[in-house]
């Protein structure tokens, strides 16, 4: 006898969620390829990726960076094109200043397959609360910021700058 089958209701896997994986793929090449190691972090509450950084000997050096990731297929730019708008929620903005190790907010273009990147500690640092109106934030990244082996060296070396001594 045939089975039959009934036309049950299943999951569905949206353009957002394709753009949310290509963005952690992207972001993890860059930092896999400096040495270092990426944890995913589900529920991430607000933050989707802990960065781990080891040395030139491969010690696991002190502290982690912690990174935020959009992905878009549609990047919204300044008129000049000299930074891509990402809008957020101020909770988040406050939380993510608040944090001892570097946040950075990650913008992924689907169409052109690159990223950019801006220290939010750094960003908010000069006046950070004449920056923080409404429930909503727009932060322009500077589309000359791109996530890179580069980018992610640097960003380690910002981590041990939080982490060293003052004079060292």
């Amino acid at each position: 006898m045939a089975r039959q089958y009934f036309d049950a209701p299943r999951k569905r896997r949206t353009r957002e969620h394709v753009l949310a994986d290509l963005s952690v793929n992207h972001v993890e090449k860059c930092a896999l390829q400096c040495g270092f190691a990426v944890q995913r972090l589900a529920p991430d509450y607000g933050l989707d990726l802990v960065v781990f950084t080891f040395d030139e000997q491969g010690f696991l050096e002190r502290g982690v960076l912690w990174m935020q990731l959009k992905a878009t297929d549609h990047m919204k730019t300044t008129r000049d094109g000299s930074a891509a708008l990402v809008r957020l929620e101020r909770k988040d903005v406050l939380a993510w200043i608040a944090e001892a190790y570097p946040v950075i907010l990650v913008l992924y273009d689907a169409t052109s397959d690159r990223a950019h990147w801006i220290s939010i500690q750094t960003y908010f640092a000069d006046d950070a609360f004449a920056k923080l109106h409404g429930k909503t934030i727009t932060v322009p990244i500077p589309t000359a910021n791109v996530i890179s082996v580069k980018a992610m060296r640097e960003f380690a070396r910002e981590k041990a700058d939080i982490l060293a001594p003052d004079g060292e």
